[in-house]
């Protein structure tokens, strides 16, 4: 798993120090409330006095681990503490096994169907970790043509629609200068088909630039609206965004701050500045960790992104992750996101396999 995050960690922690904050973090992930030293030496068996843990927690402080909200209370993680706790000291586990029959068995009951395999998978994030969910449909390296239909919508008047490979179905209108028949289109339809079937945005060019032409006349303007529509989607980076699970956010008690909630919302619903940071990780390696605070969301310092890209880079590929407080069960999310994202490679492997002739 990557961890890696923009935070860097340069401070080298004593082992006492390590052991201090592994102990306050999960603490406080697990009660949601500033922990003292009386906790710690309470859960942690460390064998040595309150004094000593307070002073290690001072310490901590001064280097920027951890923050004391009030002079009376304890203390909390910062994000330069909860990613040293991310990379240094945090347990990489396995999804246990009930959870990941729970998972296998859902994914099974569906059909071959990427929107309802992108429904589910946001629902299976959302409700595995108790957080919200972002899911991206995946985006093909290449679109290929599965096929298109011709539909007389009037004398000359023409609806193109156009299926990619993915299922996804694009279309639009076409006046041409000449009346035609259903009949005819059809026959045009077929012939099209036959001619560009699987083919990519650059292969179907390829073919009509041939001499003698294989397609002239308005026929061609209607080939050309194909390559040109799927080269478009070729260029898209982040296509269709599937979300679920976001009231389980806002029932933590990080988010009755109406700032907090605000926050969070926005971040959510501005889908430009969520697509940077899937953008992103379509490119990483491994399950990605984003602490609020940090690069490209420093505003949002409430909030953690766990994400993964899904798929298989050469053929289709999207993201998929957990949305929560920066106070989350790290180890329990990034094994979910893990899982889910291998079940996702297997079902994006079957769909975008080699197309048969």
């Amino acid at each position: 798993m990557d961890r890696t995050g923009t935070g860097r960690i340069c401070d080298d922690l004593t082992a006492r120090q390590r052991q201090v904050l592994r102990l306050l973090v999960q603490e406080y992930v697990a009660s949601a409330s500033p922990v003292g030293s009386g906790t710690l030496l309470r859960q942690g068996q460390m064998g040595v006095s309150s004094a000593t843990v307070r002073s290690e927690l001072a310490l901590l402080e001064e280097l920027g681990y951890l923050h004391q909200p009030h002079t009376s209370a304890g203390r909390v993680p910062t994000t330069k503490g909860y990613r040293y706790y991310i990379e240094r000291l945090m347990d990489n586990v396995e999804l246990p096994a009930p959870h990941r029959m729970m998972i296998g068995h859902q994914f099974h009951q569906i059909r071959l169907n990427m929107d309802q395999w992108l429904q589910l998978t946001a629902a299976v994030l959302a409700h595995t970790t108790r957080s919200a969910s972002v899911v991206t449909a995946p985006h093909a390296a290449h679109s290929r043509l599965k096929h298109i239909q011709l539909i007389a919508t009037h004398d000359t008047l023409v609806l193109m629609v156009l299926v990619l490979q993915d299922g996804s179905v694009h279309q639009e209108m076409l006046a041409v200068d000449e009346q035609v028949t259903q009949d005819r289109l059809s026959v045009l339809t077929s012939q099209i088909n036959d001619l560009f079937r699987n083919m990519t945005a650059d292969e179907i060019r390829d073919e009509i630039a041939h001499e003698p032409p294989l397609v002239t006349g308005w026929p061609a303007r209607v080939v050309e609206w194909f390559a040109s529509r799927m080269q478009e989607v070729d260029l898209r980076t982040v296509d269709e965004i599937y979300q679920a699970g976001l009231a389980n956010v806002l029932e933590q008690p990080e988010f009755e701050d109406v700032a907090a909630f605000r926050r969070l919302v926005d971040m959510m619903e501005q889908r430009q500045r969520l697509e940077v940071v899937l953008a992103r990780t379509l490119t990483a390696n491994g399950v990605q960790i984003i602490i609020g605070g940090e690069r490209p969301i420093e505003e949002v310092y409430d909030v953690s992104l766990v994400l993964s890209p899904y798929g298989i880079r050469e053929k289709a590929s999207g993201v998929l992750g957990v949305v929560g407080p920066t106070r989350m069960p790290y180890a329990h999310v990034v094994s979910t996101v893990r899982y889910v994202a291998r079940m996702m490679d297997g079902l994006i492997d079957e769909v975008y396999g080699e197309p048969s002739a």
